[in-house]
């Protein structure tokens, strides 16, 4: 992604951008795992959904991890219809670069998939994350059921715990019900596999979810 001096204050959702009825026209095989990345999936599979910076890095964090069934890149959180990517980086569309995780509950657990996100990212930049600035950089988790909400904030006061003991300030991760999710153009999904020198901002702060 672009470095950039980006909104860092949400808009007023009557200052968002119009967006558009029809949804981004995009390839539905992953490029690394080779599973479809939108609807239908078998019936074992769950739906979780993080923002934790650049989606291109904070995507590749979760396909390498080995039980993990498919990821597709987008944009949620915010009020334009099926956004382009052009228009996110204006900062009026209110969404946030996120990561849809379809995993198998059966090979591996939300939990799992939390503390690979807490750890992935520094969770206490507000509205930016390592150099990359602006609304879209938040920190997040979108839960799709009640059991989801209960553990993302039980791992945020465990989290902060951990951070605290290292010397580290406060969380800013939001945790709120998941939105719709509106896919990303073609060429973001995978991005860094298909493009391995691609820039990638997210780091961790080096401290274990344990």
């Amino acid at each position: 992604m672009i470095f950039s001096s980006k909104k860092l204050v949400l808009p007023d959702p009557k200052d968002a951008l119009p967006g558009r009825d029809s949804p981004m026209a995009i390839i539905n095989k992953h490029f690394v795992l080779g599973n479809p990345i939108a609807p239908p999936f078998p019936d074992t599979m769950e739906l979780a959904l993080f923002g934790l910076g650049c989606f291109w890095g904070a995507e590749r964090k979760f396909w390498q991890h080995p039980k993990v069934f498919s990821t597709a890149v987008g944009y949620s959180g915010g009020y334009t219809p099926n956004p382009t990517y052009e228009e996110l980086c204006t900062g009026l569309t209110g969404h946030n670069e996120v990561v849809r995780v379809i995993y198998d509950q059966t090979l591996t657990t939300y939990q799992e998939l939390l503390a690979l996100f807490w750890q992935s990212h520094n969770p206490t930049q507000g509205m930016a994350q390592g150099n990359d600035k602006g609304t879209q950089y938040r920190s997040g988790i979108y839960t799709y059921s009640q059991e989801q909400w209960d553990e993302a904030t039980k791992s945020k006061d465990h989290y902060q715990r951990c951070l605290s003991q290292s010397g580290f300030g406060q969380i800013s991760t939001e945790i709120l019900p998941a939105e719709t999710f509106y896919y990303a153009e073609d060429y973001h999904q995978q991005y860094l596999a298909k493009e391995p020198q691609g820039y990638c901002g997210i780091g961790g702060l080096g401290v274990a979810f344990d």
